[in-house]
């Protein structure tokens, strides 16, 4: 964090290391192997997809489906010879121009859908809304008791005092906002399924 520019996602990385660290229900995340990432907004609209987690293998941790008669892969990415399990991404500016503790909540509800083998694969709930409990509500709620109880443990300010600021403030203050950008992975279809 230069007087020139902002590195969201190096500062997002910290923050979620820290919660991983500090918090039971988040100690299964290795970061190192997750990806954070943004994505720029194409309007300034603040309705939309917030964040996302995109993981990098099928079901129960599998590297490969069937789906339509074919056996489909995930592209795989690599970072200091490790390979990256999920990709944690949060769009820019709409993210940063929520109140703090939405932001807070935000962080929490992504993380939360890491499997907990931490195999690839997301959390998987019973039902028909396996990724929200059935009630994205009930979910959020849970998120927020998450992000008080890691605030009550006091984690150093500088971890999370960016969330403080919306978009044109970081701006003002530090410069650009900059971070990593990457494109997610495609499918790739390996072979036919024999009949």
């Amino acid at each position: 964090m230069s007087g020139h520019q902002f590195d969201f996602c190096a500062a997002m990385r910290l923050l979620c290391e820290d919660i991983c660290r500090r918090h039971a229900a988040f100690r299964h995340i290795d970061m190192r192997r997750v990806a954070v990432t943004y994505s720029q907004t194409r309007t300034p609209a603040e309705w939309g997809i917030q964040a996302k987690l995109t993981p990098m293998r099928f079901e129960d941790g599998r590297l490969t489906m069937v789906r339509d008669g074919r056996v489909w892969a995930i592209q795989r990415l690599y970072h200091r010879g490790q390979e990256l399990l999920y990709i944690l991404t949060f769009y820019l500016p709409r993210f940063l121009n929520l109140s703090f503790s939405e932001k807070l909540v935000t962080v929490f509800h992504e993380l939360y859908h890491v499997g907990p083998q931490f195999d690839g694969d997301i959390r998987r709930f019973d039902g028909k809304c396996y990724m929200h409990t059935g009630s994205q509500e009930n979910y959020d709620r849970q998120m927020a008791a998450f992000a008080a109880q890691y605030l009550r443990r006091r984690p150093a300010r500088r971890l999370y005092s960016f969330l403080e600021h919306d978009f044109p403030g970081l701006q003002s203050q530090f410069g650009n906002v900059v971070g990593l950008r990457l494109s997610i992975p495609r499918l790739i279809a390996v072979d036919d399924v024999a009949a």
